[in-house]
């Protein structure tokens, strides 16, 4: 058995004048948004193998504000090709990880993130797979589980949905902003 567990970077500052879009920084709603998913992932008692980040400013500032809330360290590998990347590019990276280890944690982006999770689970994956079809928020967790031993054996449609956490589960000031 294997579990994969996906983490969208927490919302990000468009008002900040940065020169490229990778050195985006979190905004404060992003910030409270991370440190209360850290709080939830230690309160489910997750832990994890090994941890794949894309570099980019607003995932590192993610993982900073997790780790606050969630009271461990999760020292990532900081891997460029998770930078925006497509579904098909994080399956390459979900496959080549070491079997040596059970549980895998890739913080990226969106569309790549939700695009896995659609992919990776069936069309009749449940309430869980219609919340992601319908959206995957920033700071949103999810959590899917292969009855496979080696991470190369990972198969679109194998996937069973078992978690997707929203910030706004946690607390509703943290879901979209009413206009």
């Amino acid at each position: 058995m294997k579990t994969l567990t996906l983490l969208r970077h927490a919302k990000s500052g468009w008002d900040d004048p940065v020169a490229r879009d990778f050195d985006r920084p979190l905004n404060a709603k992003g910030r409270r948004a991370a440190a209360a998913m850290g709080r939830q992932m230690r309160v489910l008692g997750l832990s994890f193998d090994h941890v794949v980040a894309s570099p980019a400013v607003r995932v590192t500032e993610t993982i900073g504000e997790i780790e606050s809330g969630y009271g461990r360290t999760l020292a990532p590998a900081w891997d460029k090709r998770a930078y925006l990347a497509s579904s098909a590019m994080l399956l390459d990276m979900v496959r080549e990880t070491d079997d040596a280890h059970g549980v895998l944690l890739l913080v990226g982006h969106n569309p790549g993130l939700e695009e896995l999770v659609l992919d990776l689970v069936p069309d009749a994956g449940g309430d869980l797979r219609d919340s992601v079809e319908e959206k995957y928020p920033t700071a949103t967790l999810a959590e899917l589980t292969f009855a496979v031993t080696r991470w190369a054996d990972v198969r679109a449609g194998q996937a069973a949905l078992t978690r997707f956490v929203r910030p706004r589960d946690l607390d509703p000031t943290l879901g979209p902003d009413e206009d």
